[in-house]
């Protein structure tokens, strides 16, 4: 048996797959420089640096999403892991109510 595989949609698949994550990676380092910068952690110096690495990881996101073609699928993918998180989330804190519903 042979199995045929689509090498473009298995890269723009795994492609979509690594930016969707280096997306979410991305949101997690700004809530922590938001944290740091309140927290009065980070000189203004370090702000600037840590600002300006985070701008530019984002450009080049959209960038490398545009020369793809990928920003639609990515997009749906994160709508997706959202909707799981939030499943997941609800489960956690109403724990009762799947077993409460007909």
């Amino acid at each position: 048996m042979t199995l045929n595989v689509d090498e473009r949609c298995l890269k723009e698949g795994v492609l979509t797959l690594v930016v969707t994550l280096v997306e979410i990676i991305q949101e997690a380092l700004e809530s922590q420089a938001v944290r740091r910068i309140e927290g009065g952690e980070l000189t203004e110096e370090e702000q600037d640096r840590l600002g300006q690495a985070l701008l530019d990881l984002d450009d080049a996101l959209e960038q490398l999403k545009d020369d793809h073609g990928i920003a639609g699928s990515v997009a749906d993918l994160r709508r997706g892991l959202d909707d799981v998180v939030d499943d997941l989330v609800d489960r956690l804190v109403n724990p009762f109510t799947e077993e409460l519903s007909p």
